[in-house]
C-alpha cells in the first residue's frame, strides 16, 4: 500500500472515529427508504453523499470514551485483523442476516408498505446494533490493558 493511502486511510479512520460521524450515520437507512417510499430521489442523492463523505467531516475525537469512538476504533480493528465483515462465524453472520432484511426494507418501501417497511426497516437497525455491539465486546475483551 502506498504512503498516500496508508495516510489516507488513517485520517480516515481517525475523523470517522468522532462519535458524531457514527451517530449521523445512524439516520442514513431511514433517509433512504423515506427517499424511496416517497419517490424522493434528491433525498436518496443527498444520503449516498453524505454516506461517502460523513467520516471525513469531522475531527478525531479527544478521547475513546464513547461508545460510538470504540465501534469505529473496534471496525478498524476487526478489518486489520482480515476477519472480514461477512461470513458464517458469529457476529458476522448479523451482517448475513442483515443483507436480505435491509433488501427487503427497500423493496417494501418502493412497494409503499408501511408496516413491511417499518419492521424490516427497524429490524435492519437492530442487526446492524448487534452486529458493532459484538464486534466492541471482542475488541474490549482483545485489548485489556
Amino acid at each position: 500500500m502506498s504512503s498516500r493511502v496508508a495516510e489516507f486511510e488513517e485520517t480516515f479512520w481517525k475523523r470517522h472515529s468522532n462519535p458524531k460521524s457514527g451517530w449521523s450515520r445512524t439516520i442514513l437507512l431511514p433517509a433512504i427508504l423515506y427517499a424511496i417510499y416517497y419517490r424522493n430521489w434528491k433525498v436518496a442523492v443527498a444520503a449516498v453523499i453524505f454516506t461517502v463523505i460523513n467520516p471525513l467531516l469531522f475531527d478525531p475525537p479527544e478521547d475513546n470514551d464513547a461508545w460510538m469512538t470504540r465501534v469505529v476504533l473496534a471496525e478498524q480493528w476487526w478489518k486489520e485483523e482480515s476477519r472480514g465483515f461477512i461470513g458464517l462465524s458469529y457476529p458476522n453472520v448479523l451482517t448475513v442476516v442483515n443483507i436480505p432484511t435491509t433488501i427487503y426494507a427497500i423493496v417494501a418501501a418502493y412497494r409503499k408498505k408501511p408496516v413491511q417497511l417499518a419492521l424490516a426497516g427497524g429490524a435492519s437497525m437492530f442487526l446492524k446494533f448487534w452486529y458493532v455491539a459484538e464486534l466492541v465486546r471482542e475488541y474490549e475483551a482483545e485489548n485489556k490493558n
